[in-house]
């Protein structure tokens, strides 16, 4: 009984700052970004992740304008590059 009424206390008290079903947001397979989704988005997202993580170690070990700026440039152009659609 008790074990019962603890369960239920502690569910009511995680629902409150969970959405309510009708709040999630499923992907319809319609929608223009429904890509983003995938897991194969999601793996080039964690490639592009670890490329910024890399080109900002390297921003942070040589701290001067004429390797930081075209380092951002190329990571930015290499990150456009790699979550691009039409891939």
């Amino acid at each position: 009984m008790w074990l019962a009424w603890i369960r239920f206390y502690c569910t009511l008290l995680v629902r409150t700052f969970l959405p309510r079903e009708s709040e999630i947001c499923l992907p319809d397979p319609e929608d223009s970004h429904a890509r983003r989704y995938t897991r194969r988005y999601r793996h080039k997202r964690g490639w592009v992740k670890n490329l910024w993580i890399a080109a900002g170690v390297l921003m942070v070990c040589f701290p001067l304008l004429p390797v930081v700026l075209p380092l951002g440039i190329l990571t930015s152009f290499l990150s456009f590059a790699l979550l691009d659609e039409t891939t």
